[in-house]
């Protein structure tokens, strides 16, 4: 499952509220994009995951402009304001929650036994605020790929909870080689960072590597897709 990012913007100039950027996320292959300012991350993840549509620019799913399509398969992972846990839940209330709007069974024992599955059991009463980075993108993404139909992953600027980049890297890259097409929307000092590190091979032994496209923008050396775009400055609050 391809994501692409078409030189999509809302608003114009410097002054943007989501400067012109383009992406790739694909099967195998994990999608970067930097932005900057408090509210251009949050835009940038509701465009990628279809759920508001850019001035200019498209998003497109396997090549084809389908919002719908989008808003089913890739789930918002810590999005600001829109896919963020509150930080005072405890990582047992946050599972439990996002058990049942998966349409599976919520009660502590179900959350519990959800949490050994993943590594987080100890962290159980552990307030979201106070997990470590890592653990809590693994937390957040283990609970979204819960819902059958979601099969994408955007990740929201997982680095404003401090920590170690390379720690919370790893949790995309093990999504990725479970087959989930990851966005990561990110700051510039983070993907600098990724570009620093090495990427491991995903596709299992004997996959068929994914075919490129004429849309495709230019792939970088060690094939991860990776955009960038201007500091700007944002004029609302709000998306």
């Amino acid at each position: 499952m391809r994501l692409e990012l078409h030189d999509v913007a809302i608003g114009d100039g410097p002054g943007a509220a989501l400067p012109r950027l383009s992406a790739v996320a694909d099967r195998w292959v994990p999608g970067f994009v930097a932005v900057e300012t408090e509210n251009a991350p949050t835009l940038a993840s509701l465009v990628a995951g279809g759920r508001m549509r850019p001035e200019t620019g498209r998003v497109t799913i396997d090549g084809r402009a389908d919002d719908a399509a989008i808003r089913a398969s890739f789930a918002l992972v810590d999005t600001p304001t829109v896919a963020e846990p509150f930080a005072a839940l405890t990582v047992v209330q946050v599972a439990r929650e996002e058990l049942a709007l998966a349409g599976l069974r919520a009660d502590k024992d179900s959350a519990r036994l959800l949490l050994e599955e993943i590594g987080l059991d100890e962290h159980e009463r552990t307030r979201l605020s106070a997990l470590p980075t890592e653990l809590r993108v693994r937390l957040l993404c283990e609970l979204a790929v819960l819902r059958p139909e979601v099969r994408g992953l955007v990740v929201t600027t997982p680095e404003r909870h401090g920590g170690d980049v390379a720690a919370w890297l790893s949790v995309v890259h093990d999504m990725v080689g479970r087959d989930y097409t990851v966005l990561t929307i990110t700051g510039f000092a983070a993907l600098a960072t990724i570009e620093s590190l090495p990427t491991p091979e995903f596709a299992p032994a004997g996959t068929d590597a994914v075919p490129e496209t004429d849309t495709a923008p230019p792939s970088s050396p060690d094939d991860t897709a990776v955009a960038t775009t201007p500091d700007t400055s944002v004029e609302s609050d709000q998306p």
